[in-house]
């Protein structure tokens, strides 16, 4: 599966408004990578207090969504979705670095690439363009465990 709708992402991630981060996946080849598409619009909770006058999408939101395509692109890989007492976690970054604000009217896209995947964690590298422009990118950990772990 290459495209997934909003409808689609919701059954892989347990994330809701205001913490969903993630509009579409554009593509996703399961085990290898994925592409997803964050709309950054004004009317993100966020912005009347980053900040009044200059809104800025704040950084860890947009590892937020790095780490929100590595759950798609992690349980996308797998067999079958995992029973429903268990959660995807972001579980570590390494050299994140922020190049660019984002900003309301801008289209984010989070490119995410398998790095390994050992038992049951995975490690990506991950980017966020705007314009074709790298704003941001991070390794990143995440890992699949049952509630109450």
């Amino acid at each position: 599966m290459s495209d997934m709708d909003i409808a689609k992402v919701l059954e892989y991630l347990p994330h809701r408004y205001p913490m969903l981060l993630i509009d579409r996946i554009l593509e996703c080849t399961p085990g290898e990578s994925v592409l997803a598409l964050k709309n950054v619009t004004i009317n993100e909770p966020f912005f009347p207090g980053h900040f009044p006058g200059r809104p800025v999408m704040p950084a860890v939101l947009i590892l937020e969504a790095m780490a929100q395509a590595t759950g798609v692109l992690a349980l996308r890989s797998l067999a079958e979705l995992p029973p429903s007492d268990s959660i995807y976690y972001f579980v570590g970054v390494d050299g994140a670095r922020f190049r660019h604000p984002v900003v309301p009217g801008d289209q984010m896209l989070v490119e995410v690439r398998r790095v390994r995947a050992i038992r049951g964690v995975w490690k990506v590298r991950s980017r966020a363009l705007v314009d074709d422009k790298v704003v941001a990118h991070a390794e990143l950990m995440g890992a699949l465990r049952t509630l109450g772990e």
